[in-house]
């Protein structure tokens, strides 16, 4: 599997699992709704460095991006995003894009990262924690589930700078 950074050309390859993986609204809190250039807009913005995995054909199966959390003097603390072809999963490519993100993140000087995952429904959350991420905190009833109604929002968090991380 090859993971490099994106090209505008990808964003027509990345949009069908993007599309499918928001509309179903198990894991991500964007809008079901989302148009094509309002999620192109949201995935492939200029704050942000974005990747693709692509299979042993060349076929983008997978991406990530990586930015800062907040910008001044909190913009040493990234966020990042990750979607997989749900007809991918399973086959490692979430893992590889994640470290992929975590040593992109060092080598750009990031100290910390940060993001949300969806409690119940979000099958990731296994992976952080055995990339080291820890849960901050879990906002009870924070994501509107279409089909388990209110549910919780992990606060997940993973240090870069120590020794060994």
């Amino acid at each position: 599997m090859l993971i490099r950074e994106a090209t505008a050309g990808d964003w027509p390859h990345i949009w069908p699992f993007w599309h499918r993986i928001v509309a179903a609204a198990e894991t991500y809190a964007w809008d079901p709704g989302t148009s094509e250039q309002e999620a192109r807009a949201l995935w492939m913005g200029p704050a942000k460095r974005v990747y693709v995995a692509e299979d042993t054909a060349g076929t983008v199966v997978g991406s990530a991006y990586l930015t800062p959390n907040y910008g001044g003097p909190a913009a040493g603390v990234a966020n990042a995003g990750f979607m997989v072809d749900p007809d991918r999963t399973g086959q490692g490519i979430g893992r590889a894009l994640a470290e992929h993100i975590l040593t992109e993140a060092k080598a750009h000087g990031y100290h910390a990262m940060v993001f949300n995952a969806v409690v119940e429904t979000n099958p990731a959350v296994g992976l952080w924690q055995s990339l080291g991420f820890t849960v901050l905190a879990t906002v009870p009833k924070a994501f509107d589930h279409p089909r388990r109604g209110r549910v919780g929002l992990h606060i997940m968090y993973k240090a870069l700078d120590r020794p060994g991380e």
